[in-house]
Order: structure tokens, then sequence, then C-alpha cells
């Protein structure tokens, strides 16, 4: 007989700022296409949940109530079992219509009007896996043998995914951090440095984008400056990784740092400002984020900056996440590197060096660590969000600063290398009878219960060498 995983309901509490409680109005189980009869029954249905629930059980005690619920379930019985439901069977000239927005074909639809009411959703042809529609006609003249073919292909659709989100982007959004794709609105929940603009240039630069790379290069030459002058509350983790981060790269792909088509394997771009924009710009606004470091009183920045007056603060709770603030230094430290400014990596580095002095379980480390104290906050130990990039970057600083030649970096390949033993350990299980391997947490430390918990953000192990 197989044995379950242990497991504690308490898992279920710890904090995870990507998930939030479900409200009680989410627990209802609703019909994808819910009749005007259903629709009528909700609020007294929920009603009966959130309010009444003291009196339902009395009723069911009574011999009326039981009549009602009784006749309520023949009702519902009888509705299923006689209502015709139209069998869709869609031809693939139908489907391609449906794809390309063509009108021309229309299912039919039958049965009484109640069934039309209680109509169920269509049913939709298999989805074939990649490799077999590639096989049959994605890639016209090419077989699964011409590997150059289905590649080229598979770039091509890449390219256009690409091209389709950046257009919805500029026609809804453009300026905004990012798109509402449903309502076709934009929003700014990163700062309002028109994170997506910022994000993307590199991504567009290495695609040979030219248009895009134009029209977000002078987005920025004309408008991102004046907004990291006037703009409050950032998240320092979010802006280096994803605006300071963008304009360093855009800079490299310009032609920035002496860098030549031969360095990067594809044409330099010829659209947008020229590389010093980009760098005036990532100046500008490292100097305000280097404010999270230096309000500090300790090596641990804090977590929020007010970008318009160059001041800075910690989280609501007081505490910074472990991943954030060890996350910071690929970017401050390409800066100095390519300014001549030795201040921006000096004070990210800082982090991992007082890092390498905290204790740790077998190279683990809780997610939260307290700016004021310097020391971390609680025990939870996982490679999921808060965690995640921590270790991630103790390998990638170390290989941007060519740590193999200096001798004062070696703890951070000492400290990477002890921390993957230390997942290999106290992390990863294997599932019972299966044996898939998985990656857990210990959300009370080492000496807590193991949850048999994988967060999505666990993929960053995929890089790392835990044998």
């Amino acid at each position: 007989m197989s044995k379950v995983l242990p497991y504690s309901m308490q898992d279920v509490d710890y904090d995870n700022a990507k998930f939030r409680p479900r409200s009680s109005f989410q627990v209802l189980p609703l019909h994808p296409f819910p009749s005007p009869f259903l629709l009528l029954l909700l609020p007294r249905v929920m009603s009966q949940r959130l309010v009444t629930k003291g009196i339902k059980r009395s009723c069911m005690r009574c011999s009326t109530g039981k009549l009602l619920l009784l006749l309520m379930v023949c009702g519902v019985t009888y509705l299923v079992m006689t209502h015709k439901n139209p069998v869709h069977s869609p031809s693939s000239e139908h489907l391609d219509g449906l794809a390309t927005g063509s009108h021309g074909v229309q299912a039919k639809s039958g049965g009484s009007k109640l069934g039309r009411i209680w109509r169920k959703p269509p049913r939709l042809p298999p989805q074939l896996p990649p490799d077999e529609v590639l096989n049959k006609n994605s890639v016209p003249g090419a077989s699964m043998s011409n590997s150059s073919a289905v590649w080229t292909f598979r770039q091509e659709m890449v390219r256009k995914a690409f091209v389709h989100a950046w257009s919805g982007y500029r026609n809804y959004a453009m300026g905004y951090d990012e798109l509402m794709p449903l309502s076709k609105r934009g929003t700014d929940g990163l700062g309002g440095l028109g994170a997506t603009i910022v994000d993307s240039l590199d991504t567009a630069m290495i695609m040979g984008l030219d248009e895009i790379v134009s029209d977000a290069g002078a987005w920025i030459e004309n408008h991102l400056s004046e907004r990291i002058n006037q703009k409050g509350q950032v998240n320092l983790f979010e802006t280096t990784i994803r605006v300071l981060g963008g304009l360093l790269s855009a800079y490299h792909l310009r032609g920035g740092d002496h860098v030549t088509t031969t360095d990067l394997g594809f044409p330099l771009p010829v659209e947008g400002p020229k590389p010093e924009v980009y760098l005036e710009v990532a100046r500008n606004l490292a100097d305000r984020l280097l404010s999270a470091f230096t309000s500090s009183p300790t090596s641990i920045p804090f977590s929020d900056v007010i970008l318009h007056d160059r001041t800075a603060h910690p989280a609501p709770d007081g505490l910074s996440s472990t991943s954030e603030v060890s996350s910071v230094q690929l970017e401050f430290n390409y800066l100095s590197a390519i300014s001549g400014d030795p201040k921006y990596g000096s004070e990210a580095m800082k982090v991992l060096e007082h890092f390498k002095t905290l204790p740790k379980v077998e190279g683990l480390v809780p997610i939260y660590i307290s700016p004021h104290s310097g020391q971390f906050s609680g025990e939870n130990i996982r490679l999921g969000s808060r965690g995640d990039s921590y270790y991630e970057y103790l390998i990638k600083v170390w290989l941007q600063q060519r740590g193999g030649h200096s001798n004062h970096l070696k703890y951070l390949h000492d400290m990477y290398e002890e921390s993957m033993k230390g997942v290999r350990n106290l992390l990863v299980r294997k599932t019972i009878p299966k044996g898939l391997v998985f990656v857990g947490e210990l959300p009370f430390g080492s000496n807590g219960a193991f949850s048999p918990k994988m967060d999505h953000l666990v993929w960053m192990l995929l890089h790392l060498d835990v044998h």
C-alpha cells in the first residue's frame, strides 16, 4: 500500500504574496453557460450560504423542508433528463471560420427552448501534440528530420506572437506599465515608468524589429527621464530588473560598451537613439534607486523608493524579501563597469557580502530579512517566491565578475555549491508510488513539517546543478 506524503494543514497559512484568500462569492460552482433560471436563484443561494446557515439546518429537520428539497431535486432531474441538447459536429471549414473571424458558416441549433437555455458548451476538437502538428502540415515541405526548417518555423511563430502582443499594447496602453487585454486599457502597476516599453526593447532588438525599436526608443528618449524625475513610489527589485535592466540591455545591444556585430551574432540595430541616451537615463534612475541602500541602517536595502525626492522606506511589515535584495547586483555591477563609477556595484555587493556572514541551514536561507537588524526573519525556506533568485544570483554574479580569477569573490561560488547540496538533501523528494521528482518547502524551518507544495517559480532550479 502506498504511503501519503507528509503534509500539514498549517502549510496553507504562511505568506505567499502571489496568492490571495478566495472570496465567499467564488466558491459557488457555476455552469459555463448558466441559464436565466440559475441566475435568478444565485442571489438566494448566496444569501443562504452567507447568512442563514442555521435556519437552513433547522429547515432540513422538519418534514416541510425535506419535502421542498425532494421536489427541487426531482424538478432538476426532470429538466436534465428531458431537454434535448443539440449535437454540434462542426466541419473543418467552420472551425477555420471561427479562427479567422469569418461568419459565413453558422452552426444550427436544435432542440426545445428549454434545451437552448440549458445548452452545454460546444465540444472542441482534440488537440494534437506540437510535434504531431508540425509533422502534418504546419511546416510546408519540411519533415521533422529537417530540423532547420522546423526551428525557423517556430522562430517565426514566436516573432509573430511578440509583434501581436506589442501591437495590442501600443494601440491601447502606450506609456503605461501594462496592458489589460480584456478591457483594452493601460494600468500602472509598477510605478508608471512604461515598464512594458523598456522591458521589451532588447527583445525587439534581438528579433530585428526595427519599427518597434524605433517607437520604443523614441518614447524612452522623450518621456522616461521626465517620469523618473516626477514619479513617486516604486519597488527597488521590480524597477531594477525591468526598467534599469532594460535600459542597460538596450545600451549594450545598440552598440555601447564597444560591442560589435561579431560579439552579438546578429546585426546591430540602427533605429532608435544612440546608446549614450540609454546610459544617461539609466544613471538617472540608478542614482535615485541607490537611496534604498544608503537610507538603510544595515547592508540590507529598503524595499521601496520615492523617485522624485530620492528617499526610501521599508515595506509595511518592515521586512525585505531575501530574493529581492540579492537579485539587483548584476545590473548595478554592469552600470559601474560602463559608467566608470564604482558606487553602484559597491552598494549592491554589500548585500551579498553581508549574507556570507549570516547563519544558514545547509546553505538554505529564510525568505525574509530585516533591513533594520540585518538578520533573517522567520524560518520559511523555499525556492519559490521571495527565495528563488537568491540562489540563482550567487552563481550569476560570480560568473559576471569573473569569480574564477578573483579569490575575494570565491565565497559566492562556495555559497552556491553549499545551497545546491542543501536543496537536494532537504527539499527534493519523490512522489509515491510513481517516483516523480519535485521540490517542496520548509515553511517552519528544517525542524518543522515538510510541505509538498511546489511553487511555479521553482523553474529557476532548471538552471542549477543539484547533482
